[in-house]
Order: C-alpha cells, then structure tokens, then sequence
C-alpha cells in the first residue's frame, strides 16, 4: 500500500512539473510542448506521411537521411506540429511514385497539368483514352457507306466550374479527376477530342449564353493568351477552384471579364495565380 501511494505521488509531482515547464515556455516564447493529437486531428498530410513511411518499412532516422534531415524533423512532420518545406514536398513525390505522388506535387504548388504540360509524350498516352469513338447504326443505309466515327466519347468530370459571384472549390486536380460518365459529342465539335473535357456550371453571370447547370466542353490543348483573346475560356485558381469567364486583353493586361458586366474583372497576368485551363468549345443544358 506504501508503495502504490508514492507512485501516485510521485505521478502528481511529474505531472506538476511538466505543466510548469509547459507554461515556462509559454511565457518566455519559446517552442511549447505540443500535446499528443489523435489521428482525426492531424492534418491529412501528416497522415500521409506517416503511412508512407511505415509502408517503407524505415525508421524515422532512416527516412530523414533521405532528404538530409534529422529524425526530430521528420517526428515534427508526422505530429503535425511542422509542415514540409516546397523542396521536401518534392522530394516526397518523387519518393512516393504514382498516384501519392500528386498529392505531395500538389502541396508544393505544382498541378498535374504543368507536369503534363512539359511531358508532352507522356501527356498523349494517358490521354488516349480519353475520347472513344462512339459506333452510330445507321437504319436503311449499307454499313459500307459509312466509314468513321461521327461522335466521341468526351468525360464529364465531378467537378463544377463557376462564374463570377459564385465560389468555387479550391483543391482540384483536373488530371486525376474520374469521370462520372461520358458523354457523346458530334467529332466536329471536338477538334482535339483527347484534350476535351466536360464539367458543369454555377451561376449564371455569363447569361444568357451560358446558364446555372449548364455542361460545357473545354478544349484544354490550346491556353495561350494571345490564340484565346475574346473566347469564353476556364481558368484556375488554387485557393478559389475554375472560373468561367471571357479572356479580354486591354492594352498590355489581360483580364477575365464576366459578361453580366456589374461583377468586377480578374487580372490574369504576371503574378497572378489564375492559370488558363482551355476553351469553352460549347456548351448544353435542359430547356427552361
């Protein structure tokens, strides 16, 4: 009995001191003591982390010396307390390998789609199965006369691309995103069918051509400022998701304007964090 009272009280006492020490530090500034968090806490980065590494079987020395770090760091990591720097975000997916690698790509700051874009090979091939042709039986007319297929099988992605006044979903990766479904489309109204992609609408700032849940199709092989000048185009932001919106040049400035022209424009030149993701081709919805 002797004994069990002084564990507990020497518990009390440890326990005393570490909140001292705790306060301590809070006190004088100085990095605090982080308490343990449950999993359903930690950032999903940390997460993804920590499963990567035990999946590579190394300790957390192990795994720091692959990108010249200590173990403290990398135990800083999967606690969530520090997040990876651009470089070892990086480092990470070159490490990871397909598909984990996007997401740690993507916390650098770096989309599929410029990775892609300097792959240009690599881009053909997982994109050729992008558009299917799509088989149309003629009733009355020999098979004979009919060489070639007049449609394509085009994705329609889950994701939503709004106009201006709405807010978008940041967080989109257009290159892993599944399609829902595939929808057909006459092959002239697809002149890169492989680069075509389908999504749907909200808002409606760009009536009365486009309206709220509309689907419009983008051609995302051309996204050059100067070959979009006046068209209707989709662009991206990070932090704000897709935009549809008209790219208008004024003098040296490039700008997304809506065409409900109350709504303020969107510079898209220098700095700006907006990207070009392609053309509106065209677009369908239900009659209303």
């Amino acid at each position: 009995m002797e004994e069990c009272e002084q564990n507990r009280i020497c518990s009390r006492q440890v326990t005393f001191v570490r909140d001292q020490l705790f306060r301590v530090k809070i006190q004088f500034g100085r990095d605090h003591i982080v308490p343990p968090k449950s999993e359903a806490a930690l950032p999903e980065w940390s997460i993804k982390l920590d499963a990567m590494r035990h999946c590579l079987h190394l300790s957390q020395m192990e795994f720091g010396k692959l990108f010249h770090l200590s173990a403290m760091t990398v135990s800083r990591w999967e606690r969530g307390v520090k997040e990876p720097s651009e470089g070892a975000y990086l480092k990470l997916g070159n490490l990871a390998g397909d598909p984990l690698c996007w997401y740690f790509w993507r916390r650098a700051g770096l989309s599929s789609a410029d990775v892609m874009r300097v792959l240009p090979d690599a881009n053909r091939r997982l994109r050729q199965n992008r558009a299917v042709p799509v088989p149309v039986i003629h009733a009355g007319v020999r098979a004979s006369k009919r060489t070639g297929a007049e449609f394509v099988a085009v994705p329609l992605l889950p994701v939503v691309a709004v106009t201006a006044g709405e807010v978008g979903d940041s967080g989109i990766d257009l290159e892993q995103a599944l399609p829902e479904r595939l929808l057909a489309a006459v092959s002239d109204w697809c002149p890169n069918p492989t680069f075509t992609i389908c999504m749907r609408v909200k808002g409606n700032s760009m009536s009365p051509l486009i309206l709220d849940g509309y689907i419009i199709a983008v051609d995302t092989s051309e996204v050059r400022h100067d070959k979009l000048i006046g068209q209707i185009v989709v662009a991206q932001h990070s932090q704000k998701g897709l935009l549809v919106s008209r790219l208008i040049r004024f003098d040296d400035t490039d700008a997304l304007i809506s065409d409900q022209r109350e709504f303020d424009s969107v510079p898209i030149a220098g700095r700006s964090s907006w990207r070009i993701v392609g053309r509106v081709l065209w677009w369908t919805g239900k009659a209303r």
